[in-house]
């Protein structure tokens, strides 16, 4: 099947002046890797990489079905990482949404291609957006970061980050911060022939947060509003099942009756 962006709309039934969030998933259905292929062993379980999508929807339908008291709106990016004829390969230049180029160093760094025409389109065209929130399981790296428990966050602001981790107290989805430094990371993906490449040149150097930064370099340029970033690769699954992990985040978030004071 071709991808889709799939984009959901909620206004809730009286007017409400709370701030309009905008929660994207990352929804690929199968991830081989593409023809940067995962091993053989590396594969299995790739069908949890549609977990942050899967996170989202799970939230936005219940906070619908809880008649929350703000507009909310859901991207969910749905494709899937495979190999045939189109696949894109290793030295390719694609165009993203945002209008930057991106150099392909590596196909199986697919999920922040994905999350960043969605977080491009939505601060582009949604002028009541206000707070962008992405959910993926987006690098392994983010294991290493904060453990199988709490996804690793990054915030563009330091209250927002201390909402987040409350939120996931409240919750139960756990969530730490990452290492927000933009500025001093960019240089990973420094490209010759694009504005920039898709997988970090050091390995070492707190890949986690440069995966996510790559996402938020794709933000209009004129948003002024929140971003979040939620990379639950560890917490989205258990014994080789998914925990629906994001939630109950995605509740507490967006102060869903219920979920946003401690019982």
């Amino acid at each position: 099947e071709p991808p889709r962006l799939m984009i959901l709309t909620y206004n809730p039934p009286n007017d409400a002046d709370n701030e309009p969030i905008t929660l994207i998933g990352k929804g690929i259905v199968y991830d081989t890797g593409g023809l940067a292929i995962k091993s053989r062993v590396g594969m299995c379980g790739m069908k949890h990489d549609m977990g942050g999508s899967a996170g989202v929807l799970g939230g936005f339908k219940a906070a619908v079905a809880l008649r929350t008291p703000r507009k909310l709106r859901l991207l969910m990016c749905l494709a899937e990482n495979a190999i045939g004829p189109l696949s894109v390969r290793n030295d390719d230049i694609i165009r993203q949404y945002s209008g930057k180029t991106v150099e392909i160093n590596n196909s199986d760094a697919e999920g922040r291609l994905v999350l960043s025409d969605a977080v491009a389109h939505a601060t582009k065209h949604f002028d009541d957006c206000k707070l962008v929130v992405d959910m993926a399981t987006l690098t392994g790296a983010q294991l290493v970061s904060t453990g199988k428990l709490h996804a690793g966050i990054l915030a563009n602001t330091e209250e927002l980050e201390r909402r987040a981790v409350k939120a996931g107290l409240l919750s139960g989805d756990l969530c730490y911060p990452l290492l927000y430094a933009p500025d001093l990371l960019k240089k990973e993906f420094n490209s010759k022939v694009a504005d920039m490449k898709n997988s970090v040149k050091d390995r070492s150097n707190a890949q986690c947060s440069c995966a996510g930064h790559f996402i938020e370099s794709h933000l209009h340029p004129d948003y002024k509003g929140g971003w979040l970033h939620v990379d639950m690769a560890g917490p989205g699954t258990k014994a080789e099942r998914g925990t629906g992990y994001g939630v109950g985040l995605v509740l507490s978030l967006v102060d869903a009756p219920g979920y946003n004071t401690r019982s």
